[in-house]
C-alpha cells in the first residue's frame, strides 16, 4: 500500500499539489490525469520515493515498481537480459552459471573439474530455487511481448536506443510484478511510449488483469478506458486533486457535469453577491444604515469565498514550425550508409536524397534503426559506412525523441539561448510564452520539467530556428491531446523538408508524406495509404 497525508508540491514558488492525503490499495487501478505540466510526473516520482515532497510524508508498504518516462541509466554494460533478470536476484546467478559451465567444459584434470561440477549443482539449485529456467522464460516472454526479441536481450544496455532502454525497464518491472504477488505496487509514467501496437494491446492485457495497485498516467484513451476503476484529476489551477472511484467513462460524464454545477453555483453566487454589493452601496450613503451595509457586504463577500475555482480551459501551446530559410534543390542527401552495434548490423546500404519541401515518413518494425538513422542524418552518430552531404543553404532542425538536444543541467532559459543564440532576448521570451514556460519557471532546470514540458521545450528550440530540413523523431510522445493536435496542425502547415518518424498514424496523416523510407533494408517506395497500417505497428 502506497499512503501520501499532508503532501504538498512545488516547482519553485508556484504549488503544483497542495495538502493532499490519498492511498493506493491492492485492487485500484488509478489513471492519473492533468495538462502537461501540472506536477503529474513529479507526484509520481515522490510517491515511488525518488523525490521530496515540499511537506507531508509517503509510507510504502509494499514491493514497488516504477517506471519514470526518461529511461534509468544503471549499468548499461550488462545485458538487457541480466537487467530484466536482476528484478528477481537472477542476473548474477546465470552469470555465474555460465562461467562455471565454460569451465567445466575446458578443464581436463579430474579433481578440479570435480570441483567445478559441484559448484554448478549448488548455484543451480540456488537458480532453481529463485525459479530459475521458468522465470527466465517467462522475462523472456514479457520482453518478446513488449517488442524486445532475444537479439536484443543479448545486447549491452549501452547499445539499445532510449526506446529500447525503457521498454527493458517496463519488462523488469512487470517480471518483478508478476513475481511479488498482489501486493505489488506500479507506479507507470506514460508506459506505451516506444511500444507498438501488438504491444499496447498486450500491456492493456496484462494491466486488465493485475491484482496489485496501479498509477497510470498515459495519454492512451483505449488503455484508460479498459484498465482503470478510479481517476485522481490533477487541477492545475487550483493545485488540487479531484478523486473519482469511477471508471474512465464515467469519469468524464461525472467531471462534464462537476463543470456545470461550479458553473452554476458560481454564477447564481455572483448574481446575489452583486445585488447585496449594490443594496449596500446605497445603504452606506445613510449613517444610520452603515452597520447593516458593512454586513451586506460581508455577506457577499463570503458567498463568493466559498465557492470552488472553475477550471479555466487549459492553456494551449501555440506551435509553428519556422519559415524554412532559402536553399537548393536537394538540401540534404546520403549515400551507402551503414551502421551496426558490435556484430548487430542496424542497417546497412541506405541511400537518400531529401528535396527541398518533401515529406518521407521512415518506418520500420522496433530496433530496425529509425532513430538510429536520424541521428546520423543529424549528425548526432557517425555511419560506418557512407556519408552525408549536406546541400546549399542547409539548415537543419532535429527533435529527439528522448530530448538529447536539451541540456537536463541548464534552465529552460539557457537551453534556448542554446538554441537559438542570434535572437534577441524579448522575442524569446515571447517564443517561451507561447509555448506556456514564464516567469520562474524560465530558471527551472530542464531535467526537472515533466516530458510534455520537455517536448514543448525540444519544439521551441526548433521553431526559434529557421530550418528549412527537420527530422522529427516521435514529436507527439508525451503530449496531452490539445498540444497534440497543436503539433499535427504545425506539420501540416509547414513548407519545408520533414522525415518523420512516429507511432502516430494521426502525425502521418497531417504530413501527408510523399515517400517512405523501409528499414532495415533502406528500400524507398511512393507513399501509399496501405502503409498507414504499419505506422502504428513498425
Amino acid at each position: 500500500m502506497i499512503t501520501a497525508t499532508g503532501l504538498e508540491l512545488r516547482a519553485a514558488s508556484r504549488i503544483l499539489l497542495a495538502d493532499t492525503s490519498v492511498r493506493v490499495q491492492t485492487g485500484d487501478r488509478i489513471a492519473f490525469v492533468g495538462r502537461n505540466g501540472a506536477g503529474k510526473t513529479t507526484t509520481l516520482r515522490v510517491l515511488a520515493g525518488e523525490g521530496k515532497p515540499y511537506s507531508g510524508k509517503v509510507d510504502v508498504t509494499s514491493p514497488l515498481g516504477y517506471l519514470p518516462q526518461d529511461p534509468r541509466e544503471g549499468d548499461l554494460n550488462i545485458s538487457a537480459r541480466d537487467r530484466i533478470l536482476s528484478a528477481r536476484g537472477l542476473d548474477v546467478l546465470a552469470a555465474d552459471l555460465a562461467k562455471v559451465h565454460i569451465e567445466m567444459a575446458e578443464l581436463v584434470d579430474g579433481p578440479a573439474r570435480d570441483a567445478a561440477i559441484n559448484r554448478y549443482g549448488s548455484i543451480e539449485e540456488r537458480f532453481s530455487n529463485l525459479g530459475g529456467y521458468a522465470a527466465e522464460s517467462e522475462a523472456a516472454r514479457i520482453s518478446s511481448n513488449l517488442g524486445l526479441p532475444e537479439r536484443i536481450l543479448n545486447q549491452p544496455m549501452h547499445e539499445l536506443s532510449g526506446g529500447q532502454r525503457r521498454r527493458v525497464e517496463l519488462s523488469r518491472i512487470l517480471f518483478a510484478a508478476a513475481d511479488a504477488g498482489d501486493g505489488t505496487m506500479l507506479l507507470l509514467d506514460e508506459p506505451t511510449n516506444h511500444l507498438d501496437h501488438d504491444s499496447i494491446v498486450w500491456l492493456r492485457d496484462f494491466l486488465k488483469s493485475f491484482n496489485g495497485g496501479l498509477v497510470i498516467i498515459s495519454h492512451d484513451v483505449e488503455l484508460l478506458a479498459a484498465v482503470v476503476n478510479r481517476v485522481w484529476f490533477l487541477d492545475a489551477v487550483r493545485g488540487e486533486l479531484d478523486i473519482y472511484n469511477m471508471t474512465w467513462q464515467r469519469y468524464l460524464d461525472a467531471r462534464s457535469a462537476d463543470e456545470q454545477r461550479r458553473r452554476r453555483e458560481r454564477a447564481n453566487a455572483e448574481k446575489k453577491a452583486s445585488v447585496l454589493f449594490t443594496q449596500a452601496a446605497k445603504m452606506g450613503a445613510k449613517a444610520t444604515k452603515a452597520v447593516a451595509a458593512q454586513n451586506m457586504a460581508k455577506r457577499a463577500e463570503k458567498l463568493l469565498a466559498g465557492l470552488d475555482e472553475i477550471r479555466v480551459a487549459d492553456k494551449v501551446a501555440k506551435i509553428r514550425f519556422p519559415e524554412p530559410a532559402p536553399c537548393g534543390r536537394t538540401p540534404l542527401a546520403a549515400s551507402n550508409l551503414s551502421k551496426a552495434y558490435g556484430s548487430l548490423e542496424i542497417f546497412a546500404g541506405v541511400d537518400l536524397a531529401i528535396d527541398k519541401g518533401s515529406r518521407v515518413v521512415v518506418l520500420g518494425f522496433n530496433g530496425a534503426g529509425k532513430t538510429t538513422l536520424l541521428k546520423v542524418m543529424g549528425g548526432r552518430e557517425k555511419p560506418d559506412t557512407g556519408k552525408i552531404e549536406a546541400g546549399f543553404g542547409l539548415k537543419l532542425g532535429y527533435y529527439a525523441q528522448e530530448h538529447e538536444t536539451l541540456d537536463p543541467d541548464a534552465s529552460v532559459w539557457e537551453n534556448i539561448r542554446h538554441a537559438a543564440p542570434d535572437a534577441g532576448a524579448q522575442e524569446l521570451r515571447n517564443l517561451l510564452g507561447t509555448f506556456l514556460f514564464k516567469g520562474e519557471q524560465l530558471e527551472q532546470k530542464a531535467g526537472t520539467l515533466s516530458g510534455g514540458e520537455k517536448t514543448r521545450l525540444a519544439l521551441a528550440g526548433l521553431v526559434s530556428s529557421a530550418a528549412n530540413v527537420l527530422l522529427l523523431d516521435e514529436p507527439t510522445n508525451n503530449l496531452d491531446p490539445a498540444s497534440r493536435q497543436q503539433v499535427l496542425d504545425a506539420l501540416h502547415s509547414y513548407s519545408g523538408a520533414v522525415v518523420l518518424v512516429t507511432h502516430d498514424a494521426g502525425a502521418v496523416a497531417a504530413l501527408e508524406p510523399e515517400r517512405v523510407i523501409l528499414l532495415p533494408d533502406g528500400t524507398e517506395d511512393h507513399w501509399s495509404d496501405e502503409y498507414l497500417e504499419l505506422v502504428e505497428l513498425a
